[in-house]
């Protein structure tokens, strides 16, 4: 018997139906309004504390039928809902918890005669008592309830055929090979293909190490359901490191005299921006920035100063390079940052969504609507702890093929040392021309993928900054 497929609450959410149809989830004593639900539409909403078979409303022919659709929809999009795969009576095979708002499970079509293979970014980790199936390629998370699923999936670390596949032991069923095709952690190979790194997805996919992609998409927000950000997850167990590290022992040779020697000379500018760099979150309300200022911000930070050829011995023939170079250091002189401004209040400036292009120094509008940069401006604010939105939101992304192609091992690494670096050159630059600014720990690299169209993959944010011209007093950190 095929195993069924069913969507539940998490174990965390109940639901409140009240008499007149209004429904509630319960999240851990907060309250989500989800809306109005007839009294048919209620009865079965109160069954996915145990689980509601998938297939017993996707036809959606029935009025009831498209009621439970939209409300197990509306509950998906707000990560209330997880999927069980299994016999109709027994416990679960596997647990589909989403890891994006947009998850759905689908179970694309297999043939027999199709040949499976494991992506490479899969893996199997524990879990507290748990054994899960991840891969930052895909929009869910599959907790491995039978042990014999793990059997079958360590056969596919090579291409097997599904016809082959049924003969072992514990085969799991096509619908599971079908949702782990969707959330591309099986991929299909054609006969004699060993499924290696130019089958599976582009040549921007193919660039990227394991642990680079893992580590892009875990340290982000956007692609996985897991908390991040400043949530203190350890304040209960383990006592917070102290701000100035313990002296090593052994005689330390006092540098204060040697300060004193220079006391009465006056500081070089450099050593002035440094001492009066802050951080910057509450921008003055009546006074934007204008779009001279952000020219000039713009000219002096991340602007192409010169582009050099340059021809490399590779022992097997010349390789020739082309390096755009820019105000601040890059690994390998790769320069692959790109910046994009979500432009709230700037005078001179229409509200909008641009890319700046430091070869040209322009900015090239890009469409967006107006809630989705709403989204962006507001997101930053709460990641800074702001009143209000910043005039100005610089999104800085990465172009990873740009030393992915070169580096291997420490790309992404480096990448996110250019990110501090570039930071670094931004705050000194506000602070010379008298502009506020504060960096942004946090991204999520869907909502930027979403407003440029833009797979995560290829191009993504990799740190944030926001600028503008301070408040007064201006807050600082």
């Amino acid at each position: 018997m095929a195993p069924t497929l069913s969507v539940r609450l998490v174990g965390h959410v109940t639901l409140d139906v009240q008499a007149s149809g209004d429904v509630a989830a319960q999240v851990q004593g907060f309250s989500v309004g989800l809306g109005k639900l007839s009294a048919a539409a209620a009865e079965r909403a109160r069954q996915l504390r145990a689980g509601l078979s998938l297939a017993s409303f996707a036809s959606a022919r029935r009025p009831v039928e498209k009621e439970i659709h939209r409300f197990v929809r509306r509950l998906a999009a707000r990560g209330l809902v997880e999927y069980s795969l299994g016999p109709a009576r027994g416990g679960d095979q596997v647990v589909i918890e989403p890891q994006m708002p947009d998850y759905w499970p689908r179970t694309p079509r297999l043939r027999a005669s199709d040949r499976l293979v494991l992506s490479r970014f899969a893996y199997l980790r524990r879990r507290a008592d748990e054994l899960v199936l991840e891969s930052p390629r895909s929009g869910a998370l599959f907790k491995i309830c039978d042990p014999k699923v793990a059997g079958i999936l360590a056969a596919l670390a090579t291409p097997q055929r599904i016809e082959h596949l049924r003969h072992r032991p514990g085969f799991p069923g096509l619908p599971l090979l079908a949702l782990l095709v969707d959330c591309e952690i099986l991929f299909r190979v054609a006969a004699g293909d060993a499924g290696l790194r130019p089958t599976e997805g582009d040549d921007s996919l193919v660039l990227w190490d394991f642990h680079d992609l893992l580590f892009h998409a875990r340290s982000s927000e956007g692609r996985h359901a897991n908390l991040s950000g400043g949530v203190y997850p350890y304040a209960d167990t383990i006592a917070e490191l102290p701000a100035v590290r313990p002296r090593w022992p052994g005689e330390a040779i006092d540098l204060r005299p040697a300060s004193a020697a220079t006391a009465g000379v006056r500081p070089s500018p450099m050593a002035e921006l440094l001492l009066k760099r802050h951080s910057t979150r509450d921008f003055d309300a009546v006074r934007p920035i204008t779009l001279a200022e952000l020219a000039q911000f713009l000219d002096v930070t991340a602007r192409v100063r010169s582009e050099q050829d340059t021809t490399l011995d590779l022992g097997g023939g010349d390789l020739s390079l082309t390096y755009a170079l820019r105000p601040y250091p890059s690994a390998g002189a790769g320069y692959e940052l790109e910046l994009y401004l979500a432009v709230d209040r700037c005078d001179g400036l229409p509200r909008g969504f641009y890319h700046y292009d430091a070869g040209a120094h322009a900015l090239t509008p890009i469409e967006v609507g107006g809630a989705a940069l709403d989204a962006t401006l507001a997101a930053a604010a709460i990641a800074m702890g702001a009143t209000g939105k910043p005039q100005i939101l610089v999104t800085i992304a990465a172009r990873f093929g740009r030393l992915s192609w070169k580096y291997s091992s420490i790309a992404y690494g480096l990448i996110l040392k250019d990110v501090g670096v570039l930071l670094q050159t931004f705050y000194l630059v506000a602070t010379d021309i008298e502009l506020g600014g504060c960096a942004i720990g946090s991204t999520n690299i869907e909502q930027f993928a979403k407003l440029t169209g833009i797979a995560f993959h290829v191009e993504g944010p990799v740190g944030q900054f926001a600028l503008g011209r301070g408040a007064s007093p201006a807050r600082s950190g």
